[in-house]
């Protein structure tokens, strides 16, 4: 196994058609498993992922060809670029076309191995588990680290390196027929504290000791951090300028986009920006594929901040350099965090106490489209519903099917509360990086009963 730099320069060594691009990331993973109160696995691993981009021009046609392999074999890396090369001497034109992103200088950590992490970073989270292992609820969860180190290299002189860590840890409890999910995003499980977490889970089984079964409809709805989220990426996953200037999604109006519109009364701006304290995501893009939202020909392409939503307003949408010539607008590229603040210093609780009858949800999940002209999406709710009458928690309900659009949500919120730092329940294997508020929703919609528990 050659050092990653190796495999960028021998690829681009190796290159016969107009233009090439190599991205080499070395993968370092742990993880930790446990259940019914008691560890079951652990493991580490070390793997790589590279691929090869080539490019080839003819006139006003533009060809590209993309080829990926998990192979450490060197003897693979010309058959890898010739495969490549391959493809894209056979590949339909590519609609997204641009120069390559020019050199700059070479990233000063370029020639340092990739970031390792090990099982140790565990120590603390399991000792601490230990003291919930000893109580009557049962215990369920997994904790996971990752640290990516990426190369990325083109014909044109780009060399870039990023290193990206990702932690979570979610915690499952289960009391009879009850059960309540917590969960949290980390960089390096130092910020950690599981006995906090520990004590949210034995509160809201606490909470489901009396159960309240209740009809569908539109109820005074509590939406924690967790499950804004959730809703909050998918909202920034729809928001590409193509589509809305094509008229497609929910971000079109009539001859435009939606952009300069103002959603609801309350001030919330919603932003991407790699440099989010605590947050930190890649300062340039990495792709391996072009979508509507980045291009392989923008690789190298320093990352800024993005207000999406600005003081309520919707400010942006995502154009990679092809499409913001086309439409005439700025660049954007979503970043890989995602924030919404601008609300007030009111915690959870204290919107709860402010609550005179209402629900609290826990975490939603299965979210899935249904209209993307009003991005109405669907899900249930899970792990834990709850009733508030006079600003206090008396049982736990039903679950439920919802079906709400993340825009209209914006439109109608009435409070948000202090923004933190917080684990998708439903994205997290894609999208862990996030900052939210608890958000009031006057009448969330819940469209049916679910089963689910």
């Amino acid at each position: 196994m050659i050092m990653a730099q190796q495999v960028v320069e021998r690829a681009l060594a190796a290159r016969t058609v107009d233009e090439s691009i190599v991205i080499v990331t070395d993968a370092s993973e742990a993880s930790l498993r446990w259940a019914n109160n008691s560890m079951t696995t652990n493991g580490v691993s070390l793997s790589r992922t590279w691929t090869v981009i080539s490019i080839v021009r003819d006139g006003d046609v533009t060809r590209v060809g993309t080829v990926s392999s998990s192979s450490v074999d060197p003897e693979q890396i010309i058959t890898l670029v010739k495969a490549s090369e391959e493809a894209a001497r056979t590949a339909t034109p590519a609609d997204d076309a641009s120069d390559l992103i020019p050199a700059g200088p070479a990233s000063s950590d370029w020639d340092l191995a990739p970031v390792l992490t090990d099982i140790n970073v565990f120590a603390q989270l399991a000792s601490d588990l230990a003291t919930g292992f000893d109580g009557d609820d049962q215990l369920f969860g997994f904790a996971h680290h990752q640290l990516h180190t990426t190369w990325l290299g083109t014909s044109s002189g780009v060399r870039r390196r990023t290193v990206q860590p990702t932690g979570s840890v979610e915690i499952n409890g289960k009391r009879g027929d009850a059960s309540a999910w917590v969960g949290s995003g980390t960089v390096d499980f130092t910020d950690i504290s599981t006995s906090d977490l520990l004590s949210q889970l034995t509160t809201r089984l606490d909470w489901a000791k009396n159960s309240v079964s209740l009809p569908a409809g539109r109820y005074e709805t509590i939406l924690p951090p967790s499950a804004v989220a959730d809703l909050m990426i998918y909202l920034m996953w729809t928001m590409e300028g193509r589509g809305a200037e094509e008229g497609h999604t929910a971000l079109s109006t009539t001859g435009g986009t939606r952009i300069g519109e103002t959603l609801g009364n309350l001030a919330l701006t919603l932003t991407s920006d790699p440099e989010a304290d605590g947050l930190e995501s890649a300062p340039f893009v990495v792709t391996t594929s072009s979508s509507e939202s980045v291009s392989v020909f923008d690789n190298g392409l320093d990352i800024d901040r993005v207000d999406w939503i600005k003081d309520g307003m919707i400010a942006a949408l995502a154009y990679p350099r092809h499409a913001a010539r086309e439409f005439g607008r700025p660049v954007a590229v979503p970043g890989d965090n995602l924030l919404l603040t601008g609300g007030d210093s009111s915690s959870i609780e204290d919107m709860i106490a402010n609550t005179e009858k209402g629900l609290l949800l826990t975490t939603l999940w299965y979210v899935r489209e249904v209209d993307p002209t009003t991005l109405l999406l669907t899900g249930l709710t899970r792990d834990g519903v709850y009733l508030i009458e006079n600003g206090k928690i008396v049982g736990a309900v039903n679950n439920f099917r919802f079906n709400e659009s993340p825009l209209d949500l914006l439109r109608r919120v009435t409070e948000a509360g202090r923004t933190e730092v917080t684990l998708p329940r439903e994205w997290k294997d894609w999208f862990t990086r996030t900052a939210m508020p608890p958000l009031r929703i006057p009448d969330f919609h819940m469209s049916s009963v679910s089963a689910a528990q």
